[in-house]
């Protein structure tokens, strides 16, 4: 399974690592991902999640069924939920 966010649907990213000497290798940089269960009132059904913790925060701001809609909306919802 590719270590994606379940809502928002984004991965790891490229860069590099510099040493003192400045050399450069290449490095991922992964997502803060965490394994999640949410209870979606409207829909009565407990959901597991993969999310990051920046998607965490917006579920704990705007509610875990505002933030299923917006992805919904947007096609950006991996899981189907």
């Amino acid at each position: 399974m590719a270590r994606k966010d379940d809502i928002t649907g984004k991965g790891a990213q490229n860069g590099y690592r510099s040493s003192n000497a400045n050399n450069k290798t290449k490095h991922k940089f992964q997502q803060n991902l965490q394994t999640k269960k949410f209870y979606v009132p409207e829909e009565d059904k407990w959901v597991k999640l993969k999310v990051s913790a920046k998607t965490l925060r917006t579920i704990n701001k705007k509610g875990i069924h505002a933030v299923l809609k917006e992805a919904r909306k947007k096609g950006t919802l991996i899981k189907d939920v």
